[in-house]
């Protein structure tokens, strides 16, 4: 089969970025004064949670130095539903892997996967907490905001998010993903997070949003009664900010990696149009990538291929190193069993396109509309296929990163780094 001929391409994105990280932390708690309501020797729980957020190990230290200039005992709770197989000694693991350690934050960490329930909504629904988070004196929620992977709303992935999945540990998040098969994503939101807030001695919400570059774009700490108005501004924020991909119609996505640490769905379904369907674009929703190839699983994601069921293909490799009990404890929890479905897959990536090229429809496989990327956070550079060459041309957002040649092999037939 004749392949089509791919070049490099440079997307260029327009978004802010925080340069000095303590600083933009300390400017932002100022403005709550803490002072008022931390007294010298009270417990300060703050969340870490299990997503690649660049910077949040430095975020974390430089509020718990904060917390720590107010008198304030800090520490912090690994804080991601059923991640980390839903172990307490997996999910210290993955905050330890993001460099959240005892050593650089200057404080302990204390997992567990014991909840405490605090109360029930108007609709009956118990409403679990860390243990750990609940016997402290004050909580502090620290999670990036970004579009939800599978759900609609004016708040979607946030501090609300941390609140209900992170601190509810495994008990909660499944509860509550249960839940939403019969309530509004935003009923369940709004109302978990009201308890939450109304009885777990919540102090603060430290919200990050990130750039397209998977930078930090910007701090904002918020008070817990602006939770709901702030992370709906937040929100608009972080969908304008998000990366993309550089064309609406695709015939093949190359994804290189999936993993926890680029979305809840290894894959972020926002960007490669699949968060409503696994395998197809709701109608209005773009882009519309007709076959998704996800050849590997990066080694943040310690084993965990959710999201593999998203996609219609993969590489033998990665089912290799599919960990079943983390991916279908997951998978479950979040009601989302098929994403942990196993693609069709071959023992090499060569194998593997002419297998997706022959289901693209009625394009020669040497014509078709190829993207390559590095994983759904990292869109900066990608590689595209002859196709779009004039397309690239006419837009002033992309440029040629370098020519135009054959797809690249090794002996054993797999793909070459980019």
């Amino acid at each position: 089969m004749d392949f089509p001929r791919m070049m490099l391409i440079r997307q260029s994105f327009t978004a802010p970025l925080v340069e000095d990280i303590p600083a933009a932390v300390s400017r932002e708690l100022a403005g709550l004064n803490l002072a008022a309501k931390v007294r010298p020797g009270e417990t300060v729980a703050v969340t870490a949670g299990s997503r690649g957020i660049h910077n949040i190990a430095l975020i974390i230290k430089s509020l718990i130095e904060e917390l720590k200039a107010l008198g304030a005992e800090p520490f912090v709770v690994p804080a991601m539903g059923s991640h980390g197989g839903g172990t307490a000694e997996g999910q210290r693991a993955i905050v330890e892997g993001y460099g959240v350690t005892e050593d650089y934050i200057g404080a302990p960490i204390r997992a567990t996967m014991e909840v405490v329930e605090v109360g029930r909504t108007q609709d009956g629904i118990p409403v679990y907490f860390d243990k750990y988070a609940h016997q402290a004196d004050h909580v502090a929620v620290v999670n990036r905001v970004k579009p939800h992977t599978s759900f609609n709303g004016e708040i979607e992935s946030g501090l609300h998010k941390m609140m209900l999945i992170g601190l509810g540990k495994h008990k909660g998040a499944r509860l509550y993903h249960r839940a939403i098969v019969n309530h509004s994503f935003g009923h369940i939101i709004e109302t978990v997070g009201r308890t939450v807030i109304d009885k777990c001695g919540i102090l603060l919400g430290l919200a990050i949003v990130e750039n397209q570059n998977d930078r930090t774009a910007l701090i904002k700490a918020v008070a817990p009664e602006e939770f709901a108005a702030k992370e709906k501004e937040l929100f608009k924020k972080a969908k304008e900010w998000m990366p993309r991909l550089p064309f609406d119609r695709v015939d093949l996505l190359i994804v290189d990696q999936i993993g926890k640490n680029f979305s809840g769905t290894g894959l972020d379904t926002n960007v490669v149009g699949r968060k409503f369907n696994n395998h197809k674009a709701a109608e209005d929703e773009y882009p519309k990538v007709t076959r998704i190839f996800t050849r590997d699983l990066s080694e943040e994601t310690h084993g965990n291929a959710t999201g593999f069921g998203i996609g219609e293909f993969t590489h033998r490799r990665a089912v290799d190193k599919v960990d079943w009990d983390v991916t279908y404890t997951n998978c479950l929890t979040g009601n989302h069993p098929s994403a942990a479905s196993i693609p069709i897959h071959f023992d090499t990536d060569r194998k593997v396109i002419e297998a997706a090229l022959g289901t693209i429809g009625l394009v020669e496989p040497d014509q078709a509309r190829v993207v390559r990327v590095r994983n759904t956070l990292d869109l900066v550079e990608v590689l595209v296929s002859e196709s779009y060459l004039d397309k690239v041309r006419s837009r002033k957002d992309l440029s040629e990163a370098g020519p135009l040649r054959e797809m690249e092999f090794d002996p054993q037939g797999d793909l070459l780094p980019f």
